[in-house]
């Protein structure tokens, strides 16, 4: 496939090359490239669409299929008894023969059906690929040649090539579109299920959870308990507590590299603070965990108050740290965007730096710097690793950040690790889950498209 893709590349380019020339030819013919259409690049760029086009298209619909195809006619070859078998048997048959195929273990293989099974599979899927390294080579040539007799002085080829373009853009922006459909389909198809076992009421307004399932129905909690009230709380109690820390920090950070710093200052200054966007976040984790749990719980345990040893406190301080560059750097940048007219007007009505700071470019900067404080609450919300390893697992319904508590991700998280079924209450609450993060994430970008509307209706 590799071969394939290489040659198919090497023809486009040839395309390109063969396309251009030829329209200089006939230039040369007709007195000069002013009376071309279009300029020789674009004849080349449409040889190459002629060409490469209708060979894509191939080699992904068979890229698609080809599984499919090919274990069909495997399945047909085997045995009768086999192919009666039921569904999860035929299933299975056809795994371990993909498997053993794959796997260049044939040789130790002790059921000679499956063997020989395995081999007629490699044999169907050899001829597939010779195949269809055949036809796209031979309909890009084709398309090559069919590419060549369009060129013509009159030909609208720059017409062609950006209408080219612009359905791949509207392709594009589609296959985002339907992704996100996708995914809110997905996760709201498996809520309405957990809803269909769980009251909507008891989820949304219910004080306790407890997921776990009892074995038998004398136990407490048999039916379970799966109120999400406890795991709401923590995660905005987490969020705020990282986004009290990350927001004027980063904002202070941006304002000062912005404005006061010198530019070799800021050169160095700038990278080495988003140097804390990349790290881990599990190195986060290990840092809460090791480091800032025990300052916490020591330094309240000399003030007598009663710190565990997990924490909301630490996670939502080592998690602000890690958001800091978020909102320092979109912050810079939206300052730094500003019109430097509004500084110097500002100064010249004899504003101070700092008024001017105050009155005129954050104001004017508003637009982005809500927009860096909300990637960072939408990143303290998602966040999993630092809020188990600081905060815990415990659904403490409190608002005392020196309590352990936990959040929304890392239940789903819980919910979905080792072998569980997606037909259960306990599984199929972590899309119940999802789909409430969902909507918090909603409002929050509403809230903040309201806050960037009001201004700019303000200061535009």
């Amino acid at each position: 496939m590799k071969i394939v893709l290489v040659t198919l590349i090497a023809l486009l380019l040839l395309g390109y090359f063969l396309g251009r020339k030829r329209s200089l030819r006939l230039a040369r013919r007709v007195s000069g490239k002013r009376k071309l259409h279009s300029l020789p690049g674009y004849y080349g760029y449409l040889v190459a669409i002629w060409a490469g086009i209708p060979a894509v298209v191939i080699l992904l619909l068979w890229t698609s299929f080809q599984g499919r195809i090919v274990t069909s006619l495997t399945m047909a070859d085997l045995p009768a008894s086999m192919q009666t078998a039921s569904s999860d048997e035929r299933g299975l048959i056809i795994n371990e023969i993909v498997n053993l195929a794959e796997s260049g273990t044939l040789a130790q293989e002790s059921d000679p059906v499956k063997q020989a099974a395995a081999r007629h599979y490699l044999h169907l899927k050899q001829i597939g690929d010779w195949a269809v390294a055949v036809v796209v080579l031979v309909v890009a040539l084709l398309g090559l040649l069919f590419g060549l007799t369009r060129i013509k002085p009159d030909a609208r080829a720059r017409n062609q090539v950006e209408a080219v373009i612009r359905w791949a853009m509207i392709g594009c922006s589609a296959v985002a579109i339907l992704t996100t459909v996708g995914i809110v389909l997905s996760v709201l198809l498996e809520a309405l299920r957990f809803f269909h076992a769980v009251s909507p009421l008891e989820f949304l307004f219910g004080l306790k959870w407890s997921p776990q399932m009892a074995i038998r129905s004398d136990q407490v909690g048999s039916s379970g308990a799966f109120g999400a009230v406890p795991l709401f709380v923590g995660t905005l109690l987490i969020s705020s507590i990282a986004l009290i820390i990350a927001t004027p920090l980063g904002l202070m950070s941006a304002i000062f590299l912005s404005e006061y710093a010198s530019p070799r200052f800021r050169a160095v200054a700038k990278p080495v603070l988003e140097i804390l966007a990349g790290i881990p976040t599990v190195v986060y984790g290990f840092f809460a965990a090791l480091t800032v749990a025990p300052f916490i719980r020591q330094l309240g345990e000399a003030a007598g108050l009663n710190v565990a040893s997990e924490s909301a406190l630490a996670a939502g301080l080592v998690m602000g740290i890690m958001l800091i560059p978020f909102v320092s750097s979109l912050s810079d940048d939206a300052i730094s965007a500003v019109p430097r007219a509004m500084r110097d007007g500002a100064l010249g009505l004899g504003a101070t730096r700092s008024e001017t700071i105050k009155q005129v470019l954050i104001p004017a900067a508003l637009p982005g710097i809500v927009g860096g404080v909300l990637l960072a609450t939408s990143r303290a919300i998602g966040e999993t690793m630092i809020v188990v390893m600081a905060a815990g697992l415990s659904a403490n319904l409190t608002i005392n950040p020196l309590e352990a508590v936990t959040t929304v991700t890392v239940q789903i998280v819980t919910l979905l690790t080792g072998d569980q079924e997606f037909d259960s209450p306990k599984t199929l609450a972590a899309f119940a889950l999802g789909l409430g993060l969902f909507f918090i994430t909603l409002m929050l970008n509403v809230v903040a498209l309201h806050v960037i509307r009001r201004y700019r209706e303000q200061y535009e």
